[in-house]
C-alpha cells in the first residue's frame, strides 16, 4: 500500500469535488457583467433573503461566489482566479487552505466571508496583527460595499504596562 497515496486520496477527492463547482460559478459571469452596480446590490439582497429564509449556504455558494468575483473585478480590478475560488470553497467547508505570499489570501477570504455574512449574523476574520487587520479591511472594503455589506475592524486594546 502506498501510504502517501492513501493519505492524499481524501484531499484529491475534495479538490476534485470543489473544482466541479467552477463551471457553475462561471455560468453566472456573463449575466453579472451586464448588470449595473445597483442590480448587483439587489441580487445580493435577494441572496440574503434566501439565506435568512433557510436556503442552505452550499446551494447559494455558486451565485454568491460569482457575485464576489464580479464585485472584485469592478471595485478593485481584481478578478478571483479559479484557484482562489477553490480555496474559498475549501474555507467554506472548514478546511485550511495554504497559500504563499502573493497568491491572494486576502482576496480569497472575501468569498466565504461574504457567503457566511448572508445569514445576517456577521462573519469574522482573524489575522496576526492590527496592521494587517486594518490594511486588509480597507483594501477589501470596496468589494463588500459593492455588494451592500459593511466592514468593521477590531484591533488590540492592549496598553503598555
Amino acid at each position: 500500500m502506498n501510504l502517501s497515496f492513501a493519505t492524499m486520496a481524501p484531499t484529491r477527492w475534495r479538490l476534485a469535488k470543489w473544482k466541479n463547482q467552477l463551471p457553475e460559478i462561471a455560468a453566472f459571469e456573463p449575466e453579472l457583467q451586464k448588470e449595473n452596480d445597483r442590480d448587483l446590490k439587489k441580487r445580493s439582497l435577494s441572496l440574503r433573503f434566501r439565506a435568512k429564509s433557510g436556503e442552505s449556504l452550499g446551494k447559494l455558494l455558486p451565485e454568491a461566489y460569482a457575485l464576489v468575483r464580479e464585485a472584485g473585478r469592478r471595485a478593485l480590478n481584481m478578478r478571483h482566479f479559479d484557484v482562489q475560488l477553490v480555496g474559498g470553497i475549501g474555507l467554506y467547508h472548514g478546511c485550511i487552505a495554504e497559500m504563499q505570499t502573493g497568491e491572494g489570501k486576502t482576496l480569497t477570504a472575501t468569498l466565504p466571508l461574504y457567503l457566511h455574512a448572508l445569514t445576517g449574523k456577521g462573519a469574522h476574520l482573524a489575522t496576526v496583527n492590527d496592521y494587517l487587520a486594518e490594511r486588509d479591511a480597507e483594501w477589501m472594503r470596496p468589494v463588500y460595499e459593492t455588494l451592500g455589506m459593511t466592514v468593521g475592524v477590531v484591533i488590540s486594546q492592549d496598553t503598555p504596562d
